[in-house]
């Protein structure tokens, strides 16, 4: 899997070895609850109060007393918090914006307010001064959510990248160059920040009125119930159009993470602008090497060629050296290849599969890229010279762009893709251009200020359907890869029709034959009647429709209507179908999967050592009902067994986490082995690194 700019999550360690943060989701007044912690337990500090997308409390404290508060209290669920982190890759490009917007519209995002939860933004850009309205900062706790400066520790730009997208105005034109802009800084020094912090921000932002908020960051969680799905969706109940990155972890299904996994909100996919990707090529051998260049490293731009090699002895001012992917830092091989003297380098791939993504110092001053572990042996054994030359790329759906479908109620996800290759926009000093779907989220979060400009009263869900409806679909991709299609802004601005719940959800098929209905909302926008007729699909063994009959919409009517369908999964090979029916010109994405499709069980595993030695918390999202749960460690480098950790049975979708007891506290690398006994007697295992004697 590949990814080029994303907000990863992964298990937060302790702030100290006794404290950590949670979420505490509660069923009444979490205020009161609040209260009462304040005063039954003064040695936990309150970091935030939830009331509006989420109902909980947010604490810092230890093990012990959280154990104290659950004997004590009355909650639902408690969840530990969670670590954001930004990766970027600097990419050649051509502008975005003139490319999803050709011809000047008549909306500006003209008196629209947009909420931007992420690093912060440089309001002191010449293009945001502008529109910049203000906002809050979570992790300082003040007004000024100014990205991290380098006197602060690592120094941040995302925030004002996306913020230049949707709304930049001057040298540079957002796609709503009129936009109000408000910065809510959740992510600090190194772009890193936690849940709490992520979750407050979209709470301050409904509170301030928002009527869009973009988050361009994600977890690996693919669970609709995750406490940041929720969120996401009460701030939509609360009438604000939430637009949220799908993530960069593509191509693989499964991929969407956590908030963008929730019903309410638009997930958006990554798409290509019209740009110029570079690769390598060997004249002699007529070979073409794919490259993915690193962020921070200069252009591949030489107007000679150069010859490649892995000797060093070799090594001259026109090399390309060859290194290995290993433990050493991508950024230290940098000023090794450099120190020795070459051109370029290009680090190879030590896994079979796919190319990966990685970024360097600034300061490297030759160009550093990533190559495939096949492509690497290829050059090892056949050095010689390689020249440098681009190809042309537009309207295609990227590889690291996450894919869905959701767990659990199999929802299509993206739902849209927009461009998110080659972006180049605003950041603190100047301008760059990055790449993944955090940089297509707010080429949507901008097209839904255009929309909200012209239509004030619009819901969430209205503003939703008019991009759905006019999207157009590539040619050769899935509805699980883009959803209804490329975002097209114009056409949304000029719909007729709005049709709401367009992605028909057929979900999972037990039996041999299933009779499936699913209902959409079609509406006439118009001042005119209007017909509408489903185009009947091809036949097809494995699925088949029965659409309602044309039908005739007065202007201002709405009609909801049923698509039934007939499932026969037969032979499917891969165990899941999707495709497309059109009323009119409008996408109708579908999809059902079987028993026989590979579907995750489980993911998220976390593992947190309590104060105590010989006891630890766990926690992990199991997908589906299991007969039985059992966690195994192995020694992380002779993969010897070491003990089985945990072993459940009888257990419901949903947070998994207890307690367990441990005779000899561990200390070391392991690898967790989880497994899962489905109630249908199939066994799924998968694998993750736990840091053994980590808080």
């Amino acid at each position: 899997m590949s990814f080029i700019l994303s907000f990863l999550l992964f298990t937060a360690a302790a702030i100290d070895s006794n404290e950590s943060s949670f979420i505490i989701e509660v069923e009444g007044n979490p205020h009161e609850f609040a209260e009462q912690i304040e005063t039954y337990h003064p040695h936990v500090e309150i970091l935030a109060v939830y009331d509006t997308i989420f109902n909980g409390v947010a604490i810092k404290t230890d093990q012990r007393n959280l154990e104290r508060i659950k004997r004590r209290t009355n909650f639902q669920q408690t969840y530990s918090v969670q670590e954001y982190q930004t990766q970027i890759t600097e990419t050649n490009i051509n502008e975005s914006v003139p490319f999803l917007i050709p011809e000047p519209l008549p909306y500006t995002g003209k008196g629209v307010k947009i909420g931007i939860v992420d690093t912060g933004i440089d309001y002191t850009h010449p293009d945001l001064q502008a529109n910049y309205r203000g906002g809050y900062d979570l992790v300082d706790f003040d007004d000024d959510p100014m990205e991290t400066t380098p006197e602060q520790g690592m120094p941040t730009l995302h925030g004002t990248h996306v913020s230049g997208i949707i709304g930049a105005n001057g040298q540079m034109k957002g796609v709503a160059p009129d936009a109000e802009l408000y910065g809510y800084r959740a992510l600090g020094p190194g772009g890193t920040g936690t849940s709490v912090q992520v979750m407050a921000a979209i709470e301050r932002a409904v509170k301030d009125g928002m009527d869009i908020i973009n988050l361009s960051l994600g977890n690996s969680i693919n669970g609709p119930d995750w406490p940041t799905s929720v969120a996401v969706n009460r701030a939509a109940e609360q009438g604000v159009t939430v637009v949220i990155a799908n993530g960069n972890t593509g191509p693989d299904l499964w991929t969407v993470g956590s908030p963008a996994t929730a019903n309410q909100v638009i997930s958006v996919g990554a798409s290509t602008p019209k740009l110029k990707r570079p690769f390598l090529y060997d004249r002699f051998h007529d070979k073409k090497i794919e490259i993915i260049p690193m962020q921070g490293s200069p252009n591949w731009d030489f107007p000679r060629d150069l010859e490649v090699t892995n000797q060093e002895e070799k090594i001259t001012h026109d090399t390309i050296l060859i290194m290995d992917r290993g433990e050493i830092p991508f950024a230290q091989l940098a000023i090794e290849a450099e120190e020795k003297g070459a051109a370029a380098l290009l680090i190879a791939n030590n896994e079979e599969e796919g190319v990966f993504e990685g970024a360097v110092d600034p300061n490297i001053s030759i160009p550093v890229a990533a190559i495939s572990q096949e492509d690497g042996k290829w050059l090892k054994d056949n050095s010689g010279y390689l020249s440098i030359e681009y190809q042309e790329i537009q309207d295609t759906v990227t590889d690291f762009s996450s894919r869905g479908p959701v767990t659990v109620n199999w929802a299509i996800k993206p739902e849209i893709v927009a461009p998110g290759a080659g972006i180049l926009s605003t950041v603190p000093g100047g301008y760059q251009a990055l790449s993944g779907t955090s940089m297509a989220a707010p080429h949507v979060a901008g097209v839904m200020a255009l929309l909200k400009e012209a239509h004030p009263d619009w819901t969430p869900a209205q503003l939703k359907a008019a991009i759905l409806t006019t999207a157009d679909p590539f040619q050769n991709f899935q509805p699980t890869e883009q959803g209804a299609g490329k975002i097209d802004p114009k056409a949304a601005l000029e719909t007729d029709t709005l049709v709401d719940q367009s992605l028909l959800q057929f979900g999972k098929i037990t039996d041999n034959s299933e009779q499936k209905v699913s209902t959409l909302t079609v509406e006439n926008i118009s001042d005119y009647e209007k017909q509408y007729a489903f185009e009947l699909p091809e036949q097809d063994t494995d699925i088949r429709f029965r659409l309602p009959k044309s039908f005739t919409l007065k202007p201002g009517e709405k009609r909801t209507v049923e698509v039934k369908a007939t499932i026969r999964p037969g032979q499917m090979a891969e165990g899941i179908k999707q495709g497309y029916l059109y009323v009119n010109e409008t996408p109708i994405p579908y999809m059902f999967l079987t028993e026989a499709h590979d579907i995750p069980k489980a993911m998220g595993l976390e593992l947190t050592i309590t104060p105590l030695e010989d006891s630890y918390h766990y926690q992990l999202y199991l997908v589906e009902e299991a007969e039985k749960l059992t966690i195994d460690l192995y020694d992380a480098k002779t993969f010897a067994y070491v003990t089985t950790l945990v072993e459940r049975t009888d257990l419901k979708p949903g947070v998994i986490e207890g307690e367990v007891e441990q005779q000899e506290q561990l200390q070391t690398q392991y690898i967790a082995n989880i497994t899962i006994e489905t109630n249908e007697n199939q066994t799924y295992q998968y694998q993750t690194i736990w840091e053994g004697g980590a808080g």
